[in-house]
């Protein structure tokens, strides 16, 4: 059978092979290697140019020329439609049901129309087009937005999905160009986890999530050194190992396309999740490939390799617990609250959302169980009836027995204010357990203040004179405790975040952009921040806890001055922030070069190595919020962990409603922050003075080990037998 042909253009389409009108047994790229023959097309075909032929084993394709991104002479091609995409890239895909049976070509590509192709192109239907092929934005296809040059066959059914398939020593994106613009199916064996779950993506502006094989991605600078020949290669491997999950259609606020029944109770997604059965087609946008659903998922077909748990498992374990937790703006000013200093409101708009907030925070407050708890991210409102963090206090006591109650340690002195920014730092705790040892002390940290032209960068040999920079950070807050006699002191922090740019990063040129270190912007100012820190601890007696929010990851600058670095063994150069004030005075008219890191121990890596997270920020994971000790306090731990609670789970499971339509909200722990609570649990029983003078001589030596300083504890303080969890 033949049938006519459009603009006296020769447009061939495959017949239907038997194996279509059969069972859809998946067709790998191996199964069969038959090529078309001329006699078993549907319209007439001297010059068939087979799908795989056109794609061609390269990462774009050989009929495209370098100096125009597209074929000199147009090509025909034949395949059968397997989806239409009408909003992402305006056109539909088609696929070669035979193949060429080589793993180094697909064997489908993306027609572009330009719109909204006819109605009668749809999935299971032979299709013949003639046109132009293109590398749009990376993206091979054939353009047919001209003239659009096309004619239908037979509906001969839709082809099975091509299981996706890593091979080993193959990155995520050399598989994925190899299946460019193919009908494929995530199985358990492809191995594809959810790296960032399904929320807004600031590329595309759509709400999408991402996938990565294996794992999920790791932020380079958490486990390696900043601009070390590993931080550099794992930074590249990530950003080969990643598959955006985006919905043809603009998803509707509060709404999954390909899984309706995504809810916060039962269908949720998190981070670290193995996703199965769904099927779709790989296209390329936005220097991403992208899987497009076609069709539905239900919450079963998700593996979950690390699933919710009501409660830490450390709960229960050690004499003390002492928590962290960043509360992601809890203000109650618009709701009758005191006022803060800048007038600002950061957290919930309607009173609805700030009561559903509180109630998630109180509610995993009181599963974490902890004595001592250091918030970030408090409206900085003072300490009165009407502030905030009395708010906050008195609906977590509402959930305790009357002896378990917290207080909050106050501040006395400006006028009640901790710094001058809408947010700051808080403590809470209980008293039946823990006494105050003397006032809380405000820890200021330094501003940076640079008037406008005072600096100059020479650009494209052209000599340029700086901004004016003002930028501030949150101060630290300080209180000792007597824990059974015994001094803790607890220092909670919340340093300046990577976002918005530092004089170093307009020095650098890297004021419109990430900067080479991965580090974030004003990093040498958050070492400004970290080194009046230390140099408030050095001579305290007693045990050292430093906690909260650095805005730096594991093996970043901040940690680095914090804990061990030392400038004579290290290849990096680390140095404060120029231009920098505190309290008022002139500070560091120049980054000081910093020679020794102030001995701190950081809890987590020593427990459980580098790879520990809070937080997740582009599809990478990575702890922001830290727990360092210094030995004495580092020779009590029992354990450590990482709430997983909120940076796994999807942002539109937080209080706000701005962006989740008609989604109900819930008031369980899930998404009660974007951060995890860090909780440490310590040994402190009854200790006898001569044991503590022990303790301290043994502090006093070289850098100990982890389990030696367990073994120690256990030695010098009799301490009960505990299991350390991991």
């Amino acid at each position: 059978m033949r049938v006519s042909i459009l603009s006296a253009v020769s447009l061939p389409i495959i017949l239907a092979m038997p194996m279509l009108a059969q069972a859809k047994s998946v067709i790998t790229k191996t199964a069969i290697t038959k090529t078309p023959m001329a006699s078993e097309v549907l319209c007439d075909a001297e010059n068939i140019t087979p799908i795989y032929q056109i794609q061609g084993t390269g990462s774009t394709s050989p009929f495209v020329t370098a100096q125009s991104n597209e074929s000199v002479k147009e090509v025909t091609t034949t395949g059968v439609v397997t989806a239409r995409a009408e909003r992402l890239y305006k056109g539909f895909f088609i696929q070669d049901p035979l193949g060429d049976g080589s793993p180094l070509t697909s064997d489908g590509i993306f027609v572009h129309w330009g719109a909204s192709a006819p109605a009668e192109i749809v999935p299971g239907m032979e299709i013949c087009v003639t046109g132009k092929v293109q590398e749009y934005s990376g993206f091979t296809q054939i353009n047919l937005e001209p003239q659009q040059k096309y004619k239908l066959g037979n509906p001969v059914g839709e082809i099975a999905a091509t299981p996706l398939q890593v091979k080993e020593g193959q990155s995520l994106a050399q598989a994925l160009e190899r299946f460019e613009g193919m009908k494929l199916v995530l199985t358990a064996e492809s191995d594809m986890t959810v790296t960032r779950s399904f929320s807004l993506d600031y590329d595309s502006y759509r709400n999408n999530m991402v996938l990565s094989h294996q794992a999920p991605l790791m932020k380079a600078t958490q486990v390696y050194a900043p601009l070390s020949a590993e931080a550099i290669a794992l930074n590249k491997a990530n950003i080969s190992n990643q598959l955006v999950v985006e919905s043809d259609y603009k998803a509707d606020h509060g709404k999954v396309p390909y899984f309706p029944s995504f809810n916060a109770e039962n269908g949720y997604i998190r981070i670290g999740d193995t996703l199965t059965n769904i099927e779709g087609v790989i296209g390329y946008s936005y220097d991403k490939y992208r899987f497009m659903p076609i069709n539905e998922i239900s919450a079963s077909d998700f593996v979950r390799n690390q699933d919710r748990s009501a409660a830490p498992a450390i709960a229960n374990q050690g004499d003390l617990r002492v928590a962290s937790f960043n509360v992601l703006n809890f203000f109650n000013s618009p709701f009758g609250g005191d006022a803060n200093p800048l007038g600002h409101n950061r957290g919930a708009k309607i009173e609805s959302e700030m009561l559903l907030q509180r109630t998630k925070m109180v509610n995993a407050m009181a599963a974490m169980n902890a004595d001592i708890i250091g918030l970030m991210e408090v409206e900085n409102n003072g300490f009165g009836e009407l502030s905030a963090i009395q708010n906050l206090v008195t609906a977590l006591n509402d959930k305790q027995p009357t002896e378990l109650a917290y207080q909050f340690v106050e501040v006395t002195d400006n006028n009640g204010l901790v710094g001058s920014d809408a947010i700051a730092v808080g403590i809470l705790y209980r008293p039946a357990v823990v006494t105050l040892d003397g006032l809380a002390k405000v820890i200021a940290t330094p501003e940076q203040h640079v008037k406008e032209g005072v600096v100059s960068r020479i650009k494209d040999g052209v000599k340029e004179l700086n901004p004016a920079y003002k930028k501030y950070q949150r101060h630290s807050l300080m209180q000792g405790f007597k824990v059974n006699d015994q001094k803790l002191t607890i220092v909670v922090n919340h340093f300046k975040s990577k976002g918005s740019g530092c004089l170093e990063d307009w020095l650098s040129f890297n004021e419109d952009s990430e900067p080479e270190d991965l580090q974030g912007k004003c990093n040498a100012f958050r070492v400004s921040a970290t080194k009046v820190i230390g140099e408030s601890i050095i001579d305290l007696d007693g045990d050292v806890l430093v906690i909260g929010d650095l805005n730096a990851y594991g093996k970043e600058d901040p940690l680095a001055v914090l804990t061990d670095y030392d400038a004579n063994s290290s290849e990096r150069v680390i140095s404060t922030a120029s231009h920098t004030r505190l309290n008022g005075l002139e500070h560091e008219a120049q980054g000081l070069v910093i020679d020794k890191g102030f001995g701190l121990i950081n809890l987590n890596t020593q427990a459980h190595g580098p790879e520990t997270y809070s937080y997740s920020y582009r599809g990478e994971l990575g702890n922001l919020d830290h727990a360092l000790g210094n030995l004495s306090l580092a020779a009590r731990l029992v354990a450590i962990e990482d709430w997983h609670i909120n940076a796994v789970e999807s942002s539109l499971f937080e209080y706000s409603s701005k962006y989740t339509g008609e989604l109900a909200k819930s008031d369980n722990v899930y998404s009660s922050s974007d951060h995890d609570p860090v909780l440490i649990a310590l040994s402190y029983p009854e200790a006898q003075a001569s044991n503590v003078a022990v303790i301290k001589d043994k502090a006093a030596g070289a850098s100990l080990s982890f389990l030696g300083l367990l073994l120690l504890s256990a030695l010098g303080f009799g301490r009960k037998s505990r299991r350390l969890t991991v």
